[in-house]
């Protein structure tokens, strides 16, 4: 039998638990609850953001060797000199990884580190680097790729 100290605390050890739970959940409630206004997004971070996404639409149509899907994507320019500096493969696969979005008036320039893997007559040649893109109009097209072209490869 439980004698009148061991029943106080039992009933005391039960009472801080559901306190401790109740400010946990207090505390839960309070933190993640709305009435904080979700801000809008930024013009540039807008464009970053199609910018990122262009990148990837040129990266996902060179690996599948969609020169329309390149064109449509590319300003006239920018296309010619895409075909230009192509090389033929069987496959490709590309990474990319953006790294610095700087936004001019006219122009977006896309930093992205770059990582590829080509395959020529069953023989694979793995290339890496950092090109810029440069993207221009609205909505954004390819006009140039500067230092070191993914495109371009297997060298």
């Amino acid at each position: 039998m439980m004698d009148k100290n061991d029943k106080r605390f039992c009933i005391l050890k039960k009472g801080i638990v559901l306190l401790i739970l109740g400010l946990l959940s207090s505390f839960v409630l309070v933190s993640c609850g709305g009435g904080k206004e979700v801000k809008k997004a930024s013009e540039e971070s807008k464009i970053a953001k199609e910018a990122f996404e262009l990148a990837e639409r040129l990266r996902n149509a060179y690996e599948k060797k969609d020169m329309k899907q390149i064109e449509e994507n590319s300003t006239g320019n920018g296309y010619r000199e895409l075909l230009a500096v192509m090389k033929k493969f069987d496959k490709a696969s590309l990474t990319f990884t953006p790294t610095w979005v700087e936004i001019n008036e006219a122009k977006v320039f896309l930093s992205v580190s770059w990582k590829g893997i080509w395959t020529i007559n069953e023989k694979e040649s793995e290339e890496r680097g950092l090109a810029v893109f440069v993207f221009q109009g609205k909505p954004l097209k390819l006009e140039q790729i500067q230092r070191e072209n993914p495109f371009r490869q297997p060298e």
